[in-house]
């Protein structure tokens, strides 16, 4: 049998060393040669050109994999995402070279929906900017809002935004919801009202975010969504940067139209300092939606997993 030479890039897993994560010993018995990405951080495209050659299976981080890596990786047969996005990988060039890519679906969803709630209720109570406030020195109170007076719309109803809703309908809140992939009665499991995306902003004091980016690119809630919130929303973005209009956010929150803004999401890892994440009443966290014990356990099991049936096949 071939050897099989599987990279190891996540970040949580390069930092605690190969030997150390439990995950990977199915991968181990099976007589497979683990490669260590670079330790403790993301690598970058000159790491994975180095990396590589010879590499037969990938358990991957977030890094972008594009087609030069991908042209460079001649034995490469699977791409096992050690989480559930997939928009940092070169779907057509994995394609071309015939390399499979596997999702970690639902591994993280609790970590997410617990951090999506957190976040939703500091917006609502400015627990940010009051904390700050007393750090420096300042008494600063501002009347908060409680989640029964509050609807929250859900956009993006898979596995993280069905607990988030689930959550929040718990709390007391009105919960709707929009999905375009779903039905009317499939959405209403999870939700008061299924709406369109107009219709859901124009109506929701929280909106959070649960959904990849609009085919073809492009923005989610642009200048005239964000317009249409109603006067001191909350804005809460654990899925995807490029999902909002950061210039518009910004804008919103220096005219006091939107409450808070709550990120945890980045174009790259970490993100430069900029005007909208220095905004006192945006609540800026370094992408820890899935950054719990059980939630990273449940992603290097499912991502070995994923592998492990690809070594069955001829």
């Amino acid at each position: 049998m071939a050897t099989v030479r599987v990279l190891v890039t996540p970040r949580s897993m390069t930092a605690a060393g190969l030997d150390n994560v439990a995950a990977l010993q199915p991968l181990r018995q099976r007589g497979c040669d683990l490669v260590p990405g670079p330790a403790g951080r993301q690598p970058a495209k000159a790491d994975l050109l180095r990396l590589v050659p010879g590499i037969t299976h990938w358990i991957a981080g977030v890094e972008t994999i594009d087609a030069d890596t991908l042209a460079a990786a001649t034995d490469l047969r699977v791409i096992s995402r050690y989480g559930v996005g997939v928009d940092a990988v070169d779907l057509a060039a994995a394609a071309r070279h015939g390399v499979v890519v596997e999702r970690a679906v639902g591994a993280n969803a609790r970590g997410v929906a617990e951090l999506a709630l957190t976040l939703m209720l500091a917006g609502l109570r400015q627990a940010a900017p009051a904390a700050r406030a007393l750090a420096e020195g300042r008494w600063e109170r501002t009347p908060g809002r409680e989640l029964p007076d509050c609807t929250v719309g859900v956009v993006g109803l898979g596995a993280i935004g069905r607990l988030v809703a689930g959550f929040a309908k718990s709390l007391g809140a009105h919960v709707v919801g929009h999905d375009p992939l779903l039905d009317r009665d499939a959405a209403l499991a999870h939700v008061h009202h299924h709406l369109t995306l107009d219709e859901l902003v124009a109506v929701s004091d929280i909106v959070t975010l649960h959904c990849p980016p609009p085919p073809g690119g492009g923005v989610l809630l642009g200048p005239a969504q964000v317009a249409a919130l109603p006067a001191g929303a909350v804005l809460v973005n654990t899925a995807r940067a490029s999902l909002v209009d950061g210039q518009a956010v910004l804008a919103a929150l220096e005219s006091g139209h939107l409450a808070a803004y709550a990120v945890d999401a980045y174009d790259s890892e970490p993100p430069a300092p900029s005007p909208l994440l220095s905004h006192p009443r945006v609540i800026a966290t370094p992408h820890l939606g899935g950054y719990t014990s059980a939630s990273t356990r449940r992603m290097g099991e499912l991502a070995v997993a994923n592998l492990l049936k690809h070594l069955e096949q001829p």
